[in-house]
C-alpha cells in the first residue's frame, strides 16, 4: 500500500520539544559505521538546516501572527533536531575525515537523483554539477592521504571512486551562467519538486561546512583549497535553487520544505542498517508528519487550496544511497568537457565563442594557480603519483579522460610539497 503523509498520524507538536538528554545522542564510531550510514547523517542535517533557514526567511516576511507564531514553533522543534543529528559526528572523526564524506554524498546523491528524475532540464543540471563534486572529492583526498598519512577509502569503503572529473579550475563561472530555466509549478512532478530542494538542502551544507572549518588549518594549501572548492559551492547552490519556480507561494513553500523531510526521513527507514540511528529517524519521521500537516492546514485555510494538489498522494523517495560507480564513469565520459552557456544551456570547451562570459572570470580568479590543481601537485611531489581508486572494470574510463587531458597530474621536477607542519584537524 502506498505511504500518504497526509493520511499518517504525527507526534503532537506540543510533545515534540524534548530534554537535553534526547537532544544530544552518543555519537556514531567512526571506524565502524556503514559508509552510507554516515552519508544520511550528513544529508538530513543538511536538509534540517535548510528547513530551519527557510522558516526564518518566510517569517520575515509575512505579517500575520497565527503564522508566524506556528513557524516559531515548528522551527524550534526543527533546530532541536538538527542539534540531534549534526550531534551524531564524532569528535574524533577529522574536518577532511567529514569533508570525504560529504563529497562522497555529493557524488552518489547527485548521480541517484539523475537517474530518477523526470524532468531533462533537471537532471541535465544535476548531471553537470555531479562532474564537479566528483572532482572535489579527487582533490582533497590527495591531501587527506597527504596530511593525514591515511588512505580516503577508510572512509568511502569502496562505494565511490576516486579519479579526476571535470577539473576544479574549470568549475568557477561568471554568476550569469549558472542560472537555468526553472521548473513549472503547476505542472513539474512532487518529485522532481522534492529532489531540487534535497540537493540544494546538502550543497548548502556543503558550502556552510566550508566555510566554517577550512579557515581552522594552518596549512596554506588546505586554506586555500576549501576557499576554492567553497567558493564553487556558492555556484552549485546558486544553480540548484534558480531551478524552482520563483512564483510559488510562501505557503507553498513551506507545504515542499515540509513534504521534502518526510521524504527523506522515510526513504532512510528503507535503507538505515542501524537500529539506533533508524529510531532517530523514525521518531523524527513522526515529528514531520505533523509539521507537514500544520503547513497543509494553514494553506487550505489562507489559500483555499488542498495541499494534495500541491504534493500529490505518494511519498517519494529522494535519497537512496547505493554504489553510482557506472553512472558516474558513464557521464564523465560523455560530459566531462561539457561547459554552461549564458542562454542557460550546454556548449562543448571545444565550441564556446571567444566572448564567453566566463573566459575572464577564470582568468582572474586562476591567475596565480588554483589550489586544486596545487594540491596533485604536492601529492604527486610527496608520493610520486596522485592518489586514485578506481574498480579495475572502471579504470579504462579514467584512462580514456587522463589522455584526454582533463586528468593528467604528474608533478614536474621542480614542484617542491609546501610547509605542512601545523595542519590542525
Amino acid at each position: 500500500m502506498a505511504f500518504n503523509p497526509l493520511k499518517e498520524k504525527g507526534t503532537p507538536l506540543d510533545h515534540q520539544l524534548r530534554n537535553w538528554n534526547r537532544i544530544v545522542h552518543k555519537p556514531y564510531d567512526k571506524k565502524m559505521v556503514d559508509a552510507y550510514s554516515r552519508s544520511r547523517q550528513i544529508l538530513i542535517n543538511g536538509v534540517e538546516m535548510e528547513a530551519w533557514i527557510f522558516n526564518h526567511s518566510f517569517a520575515r516576511q509575512i505579517d500575520n501572527d497565527e503564522i508566524k507564531i506556528t513557524l516559531a514553533q515548528v522551527r524550534h522543534v526543527e533546530d532541536q533536531q538538527e542539534t540531534t543529528i549534526n550531534w551524531l559526528t564524532p569528535g574524533d572523526q577529522t574536518i577532511l575525515e567529514t569533508t570525504l564524506a560529504y563529497e562522497q554524498v555529493a557524488t552518489d546523491l547527485t548521480a541517484y537523483l539523475a537517474q530518477n528524475e523526470p524532468d531533462e532540464n533537471v537532471r541535465r543540471a544535476f548531471d553537470f554539477g555531479l562532474l564537479e563534486d566528483f572532482d572535489h572529492l579527487y582533490r582533497y583526498s590527495q591531501l587527506y592521504q597527504m596530511m593525514e598519512g591515511r588512505d580516503p577509502d577508510e572512509i568511502l569503503q569502496g562505494r565511490t571512486d576516486v579519479f579526476p572529473g571535470r577539473p576544479t579550475q574549470d568549475h568557477h563561472n561568471n554568476s550569469a551562467v549558472r542560472l537555468r530555466h526553472h521548473y513549472d509549478r503547476h505542472s513539474a512532478s512532487p518529485r522532481t519538486k522534492v529532489n531540487v530542494l534535497t540537493l540544494l538542502a546538502g550543497e548548502q551544507q556543503t558550502h556552510n561546512f566550508y566555510k566554517a572549518h577550512g579557515f581552522m588549518y594552518a596549512a596554506p594549501a588546505l586554506r586555500k583549497l576549501y576557499a576554492e572548492i567553497a567558493d564553487v559551492e556558492e555556484e552549485h547552490v546558486t544553480q540548484y535553487e534558480s531551478l524552482i519556480d520563483p512564483n510559488e507561494t510562501m505557503l507553498e513553500k513551506w507545504l515542499m520544505h515540509e513534504f521534502m523531510e518526510v521524504c527523506n526521513y522515510y526513504t532512510f527507514l528503507q535503507q538505515e542498517p542501524d537500529e539506533r540511528l533508524r529510531r532517530i529517524y523514525e521518531e523524527f519521521l513522526s515529528y514531520e508528519l505533523e509539521h507537514l500537516r500544520i503547513a497543509g492546514a494553514l494553506m487550505q485555510k489562507y489559500e483555499n487550496r488542498d495541499p494534495e494538489s500541491v504534493i500529490g498522494s505518494e511519498v517519494v523517495m529522494p535519497s537512496r544511497f547505493d554504489s553510482q560507480k557506472g553512472y558516474v564513469a558513464k557521464v564523465l565520459r560523455e560530459q566531462v568537457d561539457l561547459r554552461l552557456t549564458a542562454d542557460k544551456g550546454y556548449s562543448r570547451a571545444s565550441e564556446l565563442p571567444a566572448d564567453w562570459p566566463s573566459y575572464p572570470h577564470q582568468e582572474r580568479m586562476n591567475a596565480e594557480g588554483t589550489p586544486s590543481e596545487e594540491a596533485v601537485r604536492m601529492q604527486c611531489a610527496v608520493q610520486g603519483r596522485d592518489f586514485v581508486h578506481a574498480d579495475e572494470s572502471l579504470m579504462n574510463e579514467e584512462e580514456e579522460i587522463v589522455a584526454r587531458g582533463l586528468g593528467e597530474h604528474k608533478a614536474p621536477q621542480t614542484v617542491e610539497p609546501r610547509e605542512l607542519v601545523g595542519a590542525g584537524r
